[in-house]
């Protein structure tokens, strides 16, 4: 009967030691478990306050743009709606100094490199002084300058033109031809001059440069929060 009791009372013990061990198990299953869970949703609370924030800013800087751009629609059409160019021509007639102002700015400085227009432009300049155009040369470099690219984060910079150009004509229409370069709506850099002959028929050798601005690039992109 002794051993009887003894046996029973070991396999109480032993039930209620495996009871203890089980309900531990759980218990830390279970803090283990809850762990991992308050991480997640901390790191999800983070990732949308995260996100959050930055669908904020980008809604600030639209509103910011739509308010500039309707401002700079106004500044633009007060631009060109003048009853005369800032060259004093008419902003709707086709002589030399007529165009709206914003055509004219273009002119002045293009934003692309087009070697045949400016040597168009410079017969035509060159051709209103009572001169003999000789030759415009210069390089034809527009598809290795298609290959310079300008991202929204850089300012571009004016890029020369180099170019030469023989004329010939009366000393008064020489002399005159330099000025009007000199005061051409375009930017022209002369290098040298070279003259000879005689004042009735004088023969005039430049080189120069104008140049282009290329136009600063608008990149769109999307960004990825994690």
């Amino acid at each position: 009967m002794a051993k009887a009791n003894i046996s029973t009372k070991h396999l109480q013990i032993d039930k209620a030691n495996a009871t203890m061990v089980i309900s531990i198990s759980v218990a830390i299953f279970i803090g283990i478990f809850s762990l991992f869970a308050s991480k997640s949703l901390l790191s999800q609370r983070s990732y949308q306050a995260k996100v959050i924030t930055k669908k904020e800013q980008a809604r600030d800087i639209l509103k910011k743009n739509i308010t500039a751009s309707t401002s700079l629609v106004t500044a633009y059409q007060s631009f060109v709606g003048t009853s005369s160019n800032v060259l004093g021509g008419n902003p709707t007639g086709q002589g030399v100094k007529d165009g709206d102002n914003a055509k004219i700015v273009l002119d002045a400085l293009p934003s692309q490199y087009d070697f045949p227009a400016l040597a168009v432009s410079l017969q035509s300049l060159l051709s209103q002084n009572g001169v003999k155009i000789g030759s415009v040369t210069g390089t034809d470099d527009e598809l290795n300058q298609q290959k310079q690219t300008v991202d929204n984060t850089t300012d571009p910079q004016p890029v020369q033109i180099p170019f030469t150009a023989s004329v010939s004509g009366p000393y008064a229409s020489i002399q005159n031809l330099v000025s009007v370069l000199e005061h051409s709506i375009r930017p022209i850099n002369i290098s040298t001059i070279s003259l000879s002959g005689s004042d009735s028929n004088l023969s005039m050798n430049i080189t120069a440069n104008t140049y282009y601005q290329p136009a600063k690039g608008i990149t769109i992109k999307s960004e990825v929060e994690k």
